[in-house]
């Protein structure tokens, strides 16, 4: 988990650069690449990423007692369902950047990006804090020393 919301922080990074060189047309040229490497991160390791937490994690943290757990594991739930429909949005725009059509695509991909960002920062940030930790811990044998 820890290394795919470190790809996905960089990808993220990548995200933010790339509505900065759209708002520059004379950077076109690094545009296409930047957008090719953001879409093979979030239709390939960022969403099996997603789906691994839906089907080994996140079933066996809503069965535990912890109201709040669950509260905030259905939250991440319905995260993964936006951000699935963002991505599915940004999607189109980020291939025609990649391969090369920008006009159309520039103003959408400005505002869109640094927004998309923010809400994958969001929701790493609870997964991170209490998500994540309460998941490791289901994982520890009782007999393995911590």
């Amino acid at each position: 988990m820890d290394r795919t919301h470190r790809l996905t922080q960089q990808a993220l990074a990548q995200m933010v650069q790339l509505a900065h060189l759209l708002a520059h047309q004379a950077q076109d040229q690094d545009a296409a690449p930047l957008a090719a490497q953001i879409c093979s991160h979030f239709n390939g390791p960022a969403r099996g990423h997603h789906e691994a937490e839906e089907t080994q994690i996140f079933p066996g943290l809503l069965a535990s007692g912890n109201a709040e757990l669950r509260e905030h594991v259905r939250h991440l739930q319905q995260d993964h369902m936006w951000l699935e429909e963002d991505w599915l949005e940004l999607e189109p725009h980020l291939q025609a950047v990649a391969r090369g059509y920008f006009t159309d695509h520039r103003d959408f991909l400005r505002t869109a990006l640094p927004e998309f960002a923010t809400l994958c920062h969001q929701h790493m940030a609870l997964e991170e804090s209490l998500v994540h930790p309460e998941a490791q811990r289901g994982l520890v044998k009782p007999d393995t020393p911590n």
